[in-house]
């Protein structure tokens, strides 16, 4: 046979060989993209949690820990943890009282006037605590530092609340983590906060919010220490009392407050970072279709394509698959509409806080003058405590905006027009 034959035949086969290759990996990849696929979810709450044996701990309260957990959920374990390389801002944690000086008058009188630093995540939370330059007696403070702290609250009663700091701070190892959205429960939501569960326990069971969303509630809320008790309390039972002017009419009618302003005497309130009545708060377009979870967790998928619940924590604008899919379908560009709305919040909120101040000073000067009479003096009052109760309600909600730009807006109003009556009456 001719040997450029014979070298024909064996390139025929060769290459014959090779597009029989190509096409079963071809199809090899097809059937394993189809399956990939068919583990897609939508969303969290469609996903499958394992079974697994009871877990024994020989932990104070019986809590399990996340490291107990590891080795039965080692996907979302590893993306719990991964949240522990949030230090700041390339290791940098702003400090509020630089940032934003007007506090420094506003929040005379209390310990955010002289230490009011961003806080770095659920990780660090019992950092955080220990870290700080403000003063905390209670244990009350570390109401949402601690797996533990909750756990010792459903076994003692709401008493540990009310005990010494240092006593609770010795007895806990562990910051905010699997047990303080799930008890000892994986993939089954348990509202562990007393009080959370109180004021919560009817709309969800009626199915007016989502107890997922609860479970982050009870750290990203509005709350109050009871003035007796000195337990943490919500200033509302229900859906129906969380907007701004309820929270404040409940707080004018009961007289509470959390600190004075030693330069006017005014009896002040220090809102917290209440994200879950702003979200869920009158003029809020997400509410009803996306949970906390769906934003700043969302599903994962691991090397085998499993979907898990993501559990490392982030801003939905860090999230390209979020941007792409779910927020593409409304938003051309949410990025740049965030950016608006946070940089409009910002820029409204240090406007309101230098009136404000201008109040504090203009105010101190009236009482040590005796120039206004008392009728006025304590109008001035009012208006002060209630305007910067609603700037506040703004300024410490952490989306500056984004969560419920209307709802954002209206409070920054009513401040804004509070403020100006007063500085009317100050003239």
């Amino acid at each position: 046979m001719d040997k450029r034959v014979k070298n024909k035949e064996w390139y025929m086969w060769v290459l014959g060989l090779a597009l029989l290759l190509v096409v079963a990996a071809s199809l090899g990849n097809t059937i394993k993209l189809t399956l990939l696929e068919n583990k897609k979810v939508s969303s969290i709450a469609e996903i499958q949690i394992p079974e697994v044996p009871d877990v024994k701990t020989q932990r104070a309260y019986g809590v399990v820990s996340a490291e107990e957990w590891s080795s039965y959920y080692s996907d979302i374990y590893k993306s719990y943890m991964a949240n522990s390389g949030n230090t700041g801002h390339g290791g940098v944690r702003i400090k509020y009282t630089e940032t934003d000086p007007d506090i420094q008058t506003l929040y005379a009188g209390m310990g955010f006037a002289f230490d009011y630093t961003e806080a770095i995540g659920h990780n660090y939370t019992l950092e955080d605590i220990a870290e700080t330059q403000r003063p905390h007696k209670l244990a009350n403070c570390l109401t949402c530092k601690s797996a533990d702290m909750t756990a010792m609250v459903n076994a003692l009663g709401t008493s540990v609340y009310s005990t010494d700091f240092e006593t609770v701070f010795a007895a806990v190892s562990e910051p905010i983590s699997c047990y303080n959205c799930h008890g000892n429960t994986p993939g089954t939501i348990i509202i562990t906060h007393d009080y959370m569960a109180e004021a919560m326990k009817a709309d969800i069971e009626a199915k007016k919010v989502s107890a997922s969303s609860v479970s982050c509630a009870q750290c990203h809320i509005e709350y109050y220490f009871d003035p007796t008790t000195k337990a943490t309390k919500t200033p509302y039972k229900g859906l129906t009392e969380i907007s701004p002017d309820a929270i404040l009419a409940f707080y004018n009618s009961t007289g509470f407050y959390d600190f004075v302003n030693p330069n006017t005497g005014v009896q002040m309130i220090k809102v917290q970072h209440p994200e879950f009545e702003t979200y869920y708060g009158a003029g809020s377009k997400h509410k009803g279709m996306y949970t906390c979870a769906d934003c700043h967790m969302g599903v994962a998928y691991n090397a085998n394509g499993d979907p898990y619940a993501n559990h490392y924590l982030s801003s939905p604008l860090d999230n390209k698959e979020l941007l792409q899919t779910t927020c593409k379908m409304c938003h051309a560009d949410l990025t740049s509409q965030v950016k608006a709305i946070q940089e409009n919040t910002t820029k409204r909120e240090k406007q309101i806080s230098a009136m404000l101040v201008e109040i504090n000073q203009k105010l101190a000067a009236a009482i040590e003058g005796g120039t206004l009479p008392q009728e006025t003096i304590d109008q001035i009052k009012a208006l002060d405590r209630d305007a910067q109760y609603y700037w506040d309600f703004v300024y410490v909600e952490n989306s500056e905006g984004a969560h419920n730009s209307k709802l954002s807006n209206y409070c920054l109003d009513k401040a804004e027009d509070l403020a100006k009556q007063a500085l009317a009456l100050l003239k």
